[in-house]
């Protein structure tokens, strides 16, 4: 199992859980990391809400709740504000993708 996972110049250790972006160390809580890692893990492909809200909230229900867009505004201006590519990407009507691909 890997203890690193890198999306372009977003590097992050699972086992120090610690997160760069071109060298820049990003300060994340404890559910932010849970959610990049997910993120990060399934690289380029869509993320539903649903999965998200299963795989890290483990929630099974009202997937009209705002937990999900607040944590991920919150993400994505962590690792996305004052960097040229953004990575993380909302999939209209769908979900989320991390990566440029």
């Amino acid at each position: 199992m890997p203890t690193q996972l890198t999306v372009e110049d977003l590097e992050i250790d699972l086992m120090k859980r610690r997160v760069t972006r071109a060298g820049d160390c990003i300060e994340l809580k404890a559910k932010e990391f849970a959610l990049l890692e997910f993120l990060a893990r399934h690289k380029n492909e869509v993320v539903t809400r649903t999965m998200l809200l299963e795989k890290v909230w483990q929630y099974h229900f009202d997937p009209q709740t705002n937990v999900i867009d607040v944590h991920i505004s919150r993400l994505r201006s962590k690792i996305d504000r004052g960097y040229a590519n953004p990575l993380l990407h909302t999939i209209r009507g769908v979900g989320y993708r991390l990566g440029n691909a």
